[in-house]
């Protein structure tokens, strides 16, 4: 059984190491100067990571960074392990002359972070299924209740959370996503949106684009590329 550790224990084990622990992971970044050089990195931290690889590390490979994540997948949360890697980890890549680091004033583009989207609802158990659906997220794990958070199975998009009303708005929604997918995948996405509490607002710019609602008017577009060349 891992030891799940708690904000503070997992920040303490790693800060020094240049690791951020950020809503239950450890991020960090290894500066590179060239995509060749990236995959090399990645190749090596995969090494070092070992038979634990597939259920803690994840990678995103960049030209001028190697963005690094750490988490357990059984437990969506940090756990002894992840920091025993996180050390492994900042070892290997220091043989290479790198270093692990969050990219706090570095002149980095921007330090290492998580984006989550919040939507305000009344009814949280009624539109919860339409965003799953429409966005093709999951359950975190461990977390499938009707209220809880959705995030994305490729950990490529922001966690979608939801938040109680206590009053409804009288005013339009202020925001709204553009879920783009490929173009014989859009239909069933819309399909699934629909059959999971949702509606077809529009379709006047298909196949560019077909608007969708949930429960409570919120709007998201399915895109793709077709219908946009003319």
């Amino acid at each position: 059984m891992e030891t799940t550790l708690t904000g503070t224990q997992a920040s303490a084990a790693v800060g020094d190491l240049g690791w951020r622990y950020l809503l239950g992971s450890l991020r960090t970044a290894i500066a590179v100067e060239s995509l060749a050089q990236a995959a090399e990195t990645a190749k090596l931290v995969v090494t070092a990571c070992g038979d634990h690889a597939d259920r803690h590390l994840t990678l995103d490979v960049r030209p001028g960074r190697v963005l690094l994540t750490l988490q357990s997948s059984e437990h969506a949360a940090v756990t002894a392990r992840d920091v025993r890697l996180a050390h492994r980890v900042s070892a290997a890549v220091e043989e290479l002359g790198l270093r692990t680091g969050p990219g706090i004033a570095t002149g980095a583009p921007r330090a290492v972070q998580l984006l989550e989207i919040a939507i305000d609802a009344l009814d949280i158990a009624a539109v919860r299924p339409f965003w799953k659906a429409v966005l093709g997220y999951v359950d975190e794990p461990g977390s499938d209740g009707p209220r809880d958070p959705l995030v994305d199975p490729l950990g490529q998009g922001p966690a979608l959370w939801f938040q109680q009303m206590d009053t409804a708005r009288p005013q339009r929604n202020r925001i709204h996503f553009d879920v783009c997918v490929p173009h014989d995948e859009a239909r069933k996405r819309i399909e699934e949106a629909v059959a999971a509490g949702g509606r077809l607002v529009s379709e006047d710019h298909a196949p560019a684009f077909w608007v969708l609602a949930d429960h409570e008017g919120n709007e998201a577009c399915v895109t793709t590329w077709q219908g946009r060349d003319g």
